[in-house]
This record gives C-alpha cells, structure tokens and sequence, in this order.
C-alpha cells in the first residue's frame, strides 16, 4: 500500500510469498510429506503410502480423535453460552463491572495453559466438586481456556450493533426477554457462529493444560499425538496431526457456512 511503482510491489508480494511459505506452508507441507512417509534417510521422503493414516484412524488414535471433538464440541457450547451470557449482562452493568468482567475473562489468556491445568486440577480434585479423574476435567480446562474467545467475539458484536433495533422493538411493546430472543440474538448469530469456530478450534489444538489433567480414559489427540513424538513414532504422530487438522478444518468450514447463512438472513 505505500509502494507505488510496479517492480517495488512485485519486490513487496514475492517478500511476503517467500515468508508465508517459510513460516506457514512449509511445516504443514513437511508434517503431510511425513504422514505419507514410509522411510525419510533422504532429503525427501520414500514409500510413500496411507499406512500411517490407518493407524491414525484405528485404536487408540481413532478413540482419541473422538475424545477431541467431544471435548471441543462440549467445551465450545459451554463457553459459548458461559461467554455470551456474560457480554450481554456487562452490556447492562456500570462501567467499573464491565471493565471488571472483561479483565476476569481475559485472565486464562494472559497466563500460560499450563497454569490454567495446574489450578483446575488442585481447585477441582477434591470434594464437594471432585471431577479429578474424570473426563469433565479435561471439558473444564478446555472450557476456561476458551472462553475468553467466545467473551471477546459477542462483546465486540455487541459494541457494534446498532441501538436502533432494540429501541424500536421497546417502542412497539417487546419485554425484554422478546427484545433477547427476537432482536438482539438473531442479530448476533454471525458472531455466535465466530465465536463457536475459534472456541472448537482452540480446544482441538490444546495440549498445555491437557496433559496436567487429563485421565487415561479421556485422552485427547494432541496428548496421544505428544506421546507418539516422545517416543520416536514420528511418522504416526505426523499422520495424526494432518487428521486433526483436516478435521478442524472440516467443523470450522461447516461452522462457516452456519455463520454465512445466519448473516444472509
């Protein structure tokens, strides 16, 4: 943009080519290249197959790959809920509590993940809520470290909707709960829609505070994905990773197309 002359932004966009390649393209290329490896002594890879994605589809990969997208599913609703309850109520309080609210919220985002596991693994390991040893440990870690995202997208959705609609609502008798369910929410649903794909996102990529709680009937894919790397089955761990990608592509690509058809109407 403050480039002019031709050869300067062609100059620009092959720079800005060669590091998106660099720092993007090529990790992904390299984990897909390994995934299809059989053997790689070389510069590239050899025996070139599918028979580590059948490992990554059966046992304890494919029970793992559905531990992932249960958890994310549940954490992801959870937060989703948590998160837009706590936005529209802010929007509603003094300006000291959303300042307060929007700091509390945005906690688990300033400190590491692994903190988040430690604390929920101490706060929730003995009675009256003992969930330790549990699968609704892992969904609460996830759900914590989620939910600053899904609190940020309807805050700023909500910062951005215009008065207006609420008001003429009032004005032709609409309580509260009908302004809520009529205008207010259906206006959000882009919003929603956004918030649920990072939330999904975010919890299906997370290892830091997994690996401090989670038990050995909830494991997660990134947690088996970590324990094949550690114990040199590289190839496998690669062919897990590239199946966890494509599935989080798949659910952001169909959370999309709820969002964008949410938006049309």
């Amino acid at each position: 943009m403050l480039v002019w002359t031709r050869s300067g932004k062609a100059v620009v966009l092959t720079v800005f080519g060669l590091v998106v390649a660099v720092v993007f393209v090529a990790p992904i290329a390299t984990v897909v290249a390994a995934a299809l490896a059989g053997s790689w002594t070389g510069p590239l890879p050899s025996d070139l197959g599918f028979a580590n994605f059948g490992t990554a589809l059966s046992g304890d990969d494919a029970a793992s790959l559905s531990v992932s997208l249960q958890t994310a599913l549940l954490a992801g609703a959870f937060a989703l809920l948590l998160g837009t309850w706590a936005a529209l109520a802010a929007r509603e309080a003094p300006r000291w509590c959303r300042t307060l609210t929007d700091a509390v919220f945005h906690l688990p985002v300033a400190v590491p993940s692994v903190a988040i596991g430690l604390g929920v693994l101490i706060a929730f390991n003995e009675r009256p809520v003992l969930l330790g040893g549990s699968k609704w440990i892992v969904i609460l870690a996830h759900s914590v470290l989620v939910l600053a995202y899904a609190f940020s997208a309807v805050s700023a959705a909500l910062d951005r909707l215009d008065p207006g609609y609420r008001q003429a609502a009032e004005s032709l008798g609409a309580g509260p709960f009908r302004v809520l369910t009529r205008v207010t929410l259906p206006l959000l649903l882009p919003a929603l829609g956004a918030a649920a794909g990072l939330s999904i996102a975010l919890s299906m990529g997370e290892l830091g505070a997994t690996i401090m709680v989670y038990p050995a009937t909830w494991r997660t894919l990134p947690v088996t994905i970590f324990g094949r790397t550690d114990r040199g089955e590289v190839f496998d761990a690669a062919a897990g990773t590239t199946l966890l990608v494509l599935v989080t592509l798949v659910a952001l690509v169909l959370l999309g197309r709820l969002k964008g058809r949410a938006a049309l109407r």
